[in-house]
């Protein structure tokens, strides 16, 4: 039942992050620098920092938790992840929600969970090591399904229908885009384990286990934000588009500020959904392991299903839904498998 109970929470906030691309849809007369900026201190500064106030057991601070050890690591990562927080957000641009998210996250998936098991001596060909395998090599398998699916959609339609399904659409630009993006967004699981010593203080000190892990949630997230902030000043300069945050009438500005808000929240949901859900994979070394790719597959299956709300499959033949549909079915399966075998 535990393991119910977590599986469905951290599918709660994998619907919130690849729900949270739509509001930025509603942007007015802001560049993709501009708004990119400001959902991000939304969802990479406020929101985690509020988040890892939960994980503060009573009577001590937040600093205090941190000083348990690898925060540097866990903030140094975060910087890493940022990269790919930044590339994640080019591969939506040229490829859309869909094929984009599938592409990025998939890489994640495989990258982000295997990387900590081999640092931490897992043997992958034995035992437990080898169950992992099996469940990230499945979930590959269902991203490359959909990614398949994507390419068969693409060779149909003219430019001119790509263009009018996603503005920016570039396949090959997006590909390279998004597997950089899910190879650098892989850190971010790295992060979370540099911080094993805070949570371990956490929750040695008395904070809720629920809760324990939004601390370093926070360090990882503050990295990525100084890699994507700089870069979105940057732009600022080199496109001359300062002028976003000030030409935008006082309604406007609003409008972009809540509809960056409403971003950041949703975007946060995951990592906050990840810290609850993985309580309650305590008594499972596998699931909580597995658990970085479980959030990956969730987020490919929820970014497709807005992909077809939101029409981006439009006009795509019986073979390419078909396709597209087994490869999500191929993620489900990979979510329970680590407990069948």
């Amino acid at each position: 039942m535990n393991i119910a109970i977590g599986l469905l929470i951290i599918a709660i906030g994998s619907l919130g992050q690849s729900s949270s691309y739509v509001p930025i849809q509603k942007i007015k007369k802001w560049s993709w620098e501009s708004f990119w900026l400001v959902q991000g201190i939304f969802a990479w500064l406020l929101f985690p920092f509020l988040g890892s106030l939960l994980g503060i057991p009573a009577d001590h601070s937040l600093l205090e938790i941190l000083s348990a050890g690898g925060a540097g690591e866990s903030f140094f990562y975060g910087i890493l992840w940022g990269v790919g927080g930044l590339t994640f957000g080019l591969s939506m641009r040229y490829l859309g929600i869909a094929l984009g998210q599938s592409i990025a996250l998939g890489t994640c998936a495989g990258f982000g969970t295997l990387f900590p098991a081999l640092l931490n001596g897992t043997d992958l060909f034995h035992g437990e090591g080898f169950v992992l395998l099996i469940g990230v090599s499945l979930t590959l398998a269902g991203i490359a399904v959909i990614g398949y699916a994507g390419s068969l959609r693409a060779s149909m339609m003219t430019d001119e229908e790509k263009k009018a399904a996603i503005k920016d659409f570039a396949l090959t630009k997006g590909l390279i885009v998004a597997l950089l993006a899910g190879v650098m967004s892989a850190c971010f699981n790295l992060g979370l384990e540099a911080g094993t010593p805070i949570v371990d203080k956490a929750k040695a000190l008395g904070a809720n286990n629920l809760f324990a892990l939004n601390p370093v949630i926070f360090l990882v997230t503050m990295g990525g934000f100084v890699t994507n902030a700089l870069y979105c000043l940057f732009q600022n300069f080199k496109n001359h588009t300062f002028s976003d945050y000030t030409k935008v009438t006082a309604s406007e500005g609003i409008n972009n500020l809540l509809f960056c808000l409403l971003a950041g929240a949703l975007w946060y949901s995951q990592f906050f959904g990840l810290g609850m859900g993985k309580s309650f994979f305590a008594d499972s070394p596998i699931m909580l392991a597995f658990s970085w790719s479980i959030l990956m597959s969730l987020n490919v299956i929820f970014s497709n299903l807005w992909g077809l709300f939101l029409k981006e499959w439009k006009g795509a033949n019986r073979k390419t839904l078909t396709t597209l549909i087994l490869g999500m079915l191929i993620l489900i399966f990979s979510l329970i498998l680590p407990n069948l075998i």
